[in-house]
């Protein structure tokens, strides 16, 4: 077989056949695990000899012969990573874990051949020292720039020992990592909460109990019964409307010691583990720690930087949260709840007082929000903001029967992209919510059109209701679909989402505004008996209770993030114990017991399931600051969507990929840097 760039048509292996499939979509149905293994090989086979072509080339090296072939090669190789990374996150089987368990090593030493090809990287590097001198239109240098940072970054200067050790810690780190993440799916899949008899399911509204009922199903006790698993989507809801204070303690206590258990899915040693590589991977590269590695190519810079905007959260919601505290207290004392109140309390107590306080019962509000009904809320809101059409395909195969598919269109019907949607929580699938891609947009042999998905874990009922939160969730990954599907940049490097990671969540924090405005709650809110709007009584006061309980909100997510930070900021060498750092962590900060961590470092996928969130937890905060001042431009143009402000969105944000510099892109869109004002306001944590 002789691999060329795209395909290897020869091949009896389906992954290495031309995709036919509509849309260019994987062979979903022969994505067997039996055949990634051989795939992965010839297509890294193949891309290694592309790369063999353009470092050994004995012109010159130019933008068009080394930069811009560059962008261009190793298509197979990603179009199977990216099909094989989504079917591992939300389809996956133990013989697809047993995969992926041989290949995150051999995939790491591929990635390894690419970056620390030295003659490959002499080429950049030549063209990088006279970047000034070559006249490079602005996008072309921005990937010239982009790229050498990507290969120093990646070892590409190191030599020797050196070289042949950064490697191996490489390839050991994607080890272990791939091993954080199936031990949290091993323990999420080994608890279940069965609900026996009426007396467990006290305090359930209706929507919860059919939820828990498709739950128990999904998990083999058969029909009629009820439980709860760890999945956000039910334990949240059951935290926060269970009179059964013993029932809630366990399944606190259970999602919080996710992979801290004695035995297979111990992540206690895994993360330590992990952390001993990322020092010495900092040290190698000249970092004093592995924060300032990650910072380096961050918009915060600094750890100090990061610091700053998390104390300005931090300290102030401690002191909202005592009289949160006070008020929790006493409605617990008026239910003869026991007090002090717990962590396991405090979401009951908090929905209790909101119901008092507003008048505003959260079981009430779901009716009014079907999945069905918000997915068009999004979509309604992306065409009155960009001028996209949604329209919904059927009969394509894909990889599960609960994923749907819209064909993106402009108002001309031009097409722009798919767009996937696995909405539901599932055995075989990772929590949380997330978006990918199977194929990214780029400018490459006339056009290349993404495939965009978002994953969320809703439970599947039916109707399945979303809680408010739900609703501002599948708003958030929206916002990241979008910036992949509106990217209109000629390079891949620099297509969609691939951009500084204090400022990828700028687009998904963004657009969760707009589940907010009255007008879109008016339309599209609807009761999903009655089809009657969301009463405007109601919908004033879900907006006078957005800043209820915030404090709870910020604390439980700062204090992760500030972990995050101490944790990585650790001096190259030190040795971790996983939970003796975090409960002093816990104690230097003042963590209260009764607001606890949204994450505990065991089973913290953002921190320890790959690099990408590592020294980064802050950045959903950093982002905030800037999408709260984003979003205030339209209030000062007097209309959520305003053409003119949403145009200049469109332009400098969704559809400009990483074709400029994020503060830039920033100042273009507002006309002046980011204000941390408004994200404080946003909060309650700023009084006006």
């Amino acid at each position: 077989m002789k691999p060329n760039n795209t395909t290897l048509n020869d091949s009896d292996n389906p992954l290495l056949r031309q995709w036919n499939a509509a849309y260019g979509l994987p062979p979903f149905k022969h994505a067997q695990p039996e055949y990634f293994e051989e795939a992965f090989e010839a297509a890294m086979a193949a891309q290694r000899a592309e790369l063999d072509v353009i470092a050994t080339n004995p012109a010159p090296p130019t933008f068009a012969n080394t930069l811009q072939t560059l962008d261009q090669s190793g298509s197979l190789y990603k179009r199977i990573e990216l099909l094989f990374s989504n079917l591992a996150l939300s389809n996956t089987s133990e013989a697809l874990q047993a995969v992926q368990r041989s290949m995150a090593p051999r995939l790491a030493a591929h990635e390894n051949a690419v970056y620390l090809n030295a003659d490959l990287f002499a080429r950049i590097d030549a063209l990088y020292q006279q970047r000034q001198q070559l006249a490079l239109a602005p996008q072309d240098l921005r990937l010239l720039e982009r790229v050498h940072l990507d290969f120093v970054r990646a070892g590409a200067r190191l030599t020797g020992a050196d070289r042949l050790r950064y490697a191996a810690v490489v390839q050991e780190l994607a080890a272990q990592c791939t091993a954080f993440s199936q031990n949290v799916l091993a323990d999420e899949n080994s608890f279940l909460l069965e609900l026996k008899g009426e007396a467990d399911l006290a305090g359930l509204p209706d929507f919860l109990r059919e939820a828990t009922r498709t739950a128990a199903e999904q998990r083999g006790l058969g029909t009629g019964r009820y439980a709860v698993s760890l999945s956000p989507s039910l334990a949240e809801p059951f935290l926060t409307f269970s009179t059964r204070r013993d029932l809630r303690e366990a399944l606190w206590r259970a999602r919080s010691t996710r992979g801290a258990h004695e035995g297979a899915s111990d992540n206690r040693p895994v993360a330590a583990r992990i952390m001993a590589l990322r020092q010495e991977q900092a040290q190698l590269l000249g970092y004093a720690s592995y924060a300032d590695y990650e910072l380096a190519d961050r918009m915060a810079g600094n750890t100090t930087a990061v610091l700053d905007l998390l104390a300005q959260a931090w300290e102030p919601a401690k002191a909202r949260a005592q009289e949160d505290r006070a008020t929790l207290t006493a409605m617990a004392a008026s239910q003869n709840e026991p007090v002090p109140i717990a962590a396991w309390d405090w979401r009951y107590l908090a929905e209790k007082v909101r119901a008092q306080a507003f008048d505003l019962d959260n079981s009430a509000l779901k009716p009014y929000f079907t999945l069905d009904n918000m997915i068009a809320a999004m979509f309604d809101c992306a065409h009155r903001l960009f001028g996209l059409r949604f329209v919904e395909q059927h009969g394509l195969a894909l990889y599960h029967p609960d994923v749907r598919a819209w064909e993106v269109q402009r108002a001309d019907a031009s097409l722009v992209g798919l767009f996937l949607g696995d909405n539901f929580a599932r055995p075989n699938k990772s929590s949380g919510a997330w978006m990918s891609i199977f194929r990214s947009q780029s400018g490459h042999n006339g056009g290349t059109l993404p495939i965009v998905i978002n994953n969320n874990n809703f439970a599947k009922a039916s109707p399945t209701l979303l809680s408010f939160d739900d609703v501002k969730t599948l708003f958030h990954e929206f916002g990241h679909g979008l910036h992949g599907l509106l990217s209109q940049v000629h390079h891949e490097r620099l297509a969609g989402t691939s951009v500084l990671r204090d400022y990828v969540e700028l687009p998904s924090q963004l657009f969760e505004n707009w589940a907010l405005e009255r007008e879109v709650l008016q339309r599209h809110a609807r009761h999903f008996e009655s089809d009657e709007s969301l009463p405007a009584g109601l919908i004033d006061k879900l907006l006078a209770a957005r800043q209820f309980n915030q404090a709870w909100a910020t604390l439980s997510y700062t204090g992760p993030a500030l972990i995050d930070m101490a944790l990585h900021s650790l001096p190259n060498g030190t040795a971790v114990d996983i939970a003796a750092f975090e409960a002093e962590q816990c104690r230097l900060l003042g963590v209260p017991a009764d607001v606890g961590l949204r994450h505990h470092l065991s089973h913290f996928g953002h921190l320890f399931s790959g690099p990408s969130y590592a020294a980064g937890y802050y950045v959903y905060m950093w982002a905030e600051v800037l999408e709260a001042d984003a979003y205030e431009a339209f209030g000062e143009a007097g209309n959520a969507f305003d053409a003119v402000t949403a145009a200049r969105l469109l332009q400098q944000i969704y559809s400009a990929g990483n074709s400029q510099e994020p503060a830039q892109a920033f100042r273009n869109f507002r006309g002046r840097d980011p204000q941390v004002g408004p994200m404080l306001r946003k909060r309650g944590l700023l009084r006006t």
